[in-house]
């Protein structure tokens, strides 16, 4: 299995990134603003050439790029689609980006897409099914990738472990690395009901590589409150402690602010992703 992070442009250090949004990109080419590292969402660069690609090629060599996915559906039962690894490892293999990422989800089955993030039931059977599809697309792409824990609004009859477990338990088997969604642990940790400082203490640390934040929304299902992870809103208060927590068990790494609907303004997303960094500074930490 390969075990090689890949080529790099540009290192991604332990500091504040940005999601990149295309609503964003005329105003960030046009300020270059002081930020390490952007991510992108890869299928949105699958075209070849274009306005979107030429945005990744004006900023690959000033800034830290990372590749995020959301449409391989690692979790679905369906054979990887064949045409979606191709464009990935054309856009990798051009754009040499820092890290590559993708989610511990499904989102079609039957050839249909759902266009969504769909959870996977915690059992020993999807274990070895995720571990081994990540597997295939670490070797094609010829380098480690990041996994990111889903968000979740249902539990499973057949779950056989704690969420916590199946994911460390992914990396460990798959030999890939961790992206931490700290907002998705506390949505899932507050529509579940456990204590979201136990998926932290389980994550091992030296296979986490990425931590991402985001804000939710809150609403009322069957008459009770539920989190919806709708990145459409700043990050809570909550998920900024959760953070501290998170970098004082596992350690600094790069943070990224997600934001995908609702987009504000470029500054403000910048002056937010700049509270992270403080955060970092200010917070007793182990070292990346």
């Amino acid at each position: 299995m390969a075990t090689d992070a890949g080529p790099v442009s540009v290192p991604i250090p332990a500091a504040a990134g940005i999601g990149l949004r295309a609503a964003h990109h005329a105003a960030f080419l046009a300020s270059r603003p002081a930020i390490p590292w952007v991510e992108v969402h890869s299928e949105n660069f699958f075209a070849d050439g274009g306005r979107q690609l030429a945005v990744l090629d004006a900023l690959r060599h000033d800034y830290g790029l990372s590749l995020h996915g959301v449409g391989l559906s690692l979790g679905s039962i369906d054979p990887l689609d064949e045409e979606h690894l191709r464009r990935l490892q054309r856009l990798v293999e051009r754009t040499e980006p820092a890290l590559v990422s993708e989610h511990i989800a499904w989102g079609g089955v039957d050839d249909t897409c759902l266009n969504d993030l769909l959870p996977m039931p915690c059992t020993r059977e999807a274990l070895a099914h995720l571990a081994a599809r990540i597997g295939m697309v670490q070797d094609r792409l010829r380098r480690q990738i990041l996994v990111e824990n889903a968000s979740s609004y249902l539990g499973f009859a057949a779950d056989e472990m704690p969420e916590w477990e199946f994911v460390a338990e992914l990396a460990r088997r798959a030999g890939c690395l961790l992206l931490v969604d700290v907002n998705n642990i506390y949505v899932n940790a507050t529509n579940h009901g456990f204590d979201p400082l136990h998926y932290l203490d389980a994550m091992p640390a030296g296979l986490v590589a990425e931590y991402h934040i985001a804000g939710h929304s809150v609403v009322e299902a069957a008459g009770e409150r539920l989190l919806v992870d709708t990145h459409d809103a700043t990050v809570t208060p909550a998920v900024w402690e959760l953070l501290r927590a998170a970098l004082s068990r596992i350690g600094r790494r790069p943070v990224l602010l997600e934001r995908d609907a609702r987009l504000p303004p470029l500054a403000e997303l910048l002056h937010e992703a700049r509270l992270a960094d403080e955060l970092m500074e200010a917070a007793h930490v182990l070292p990346a």
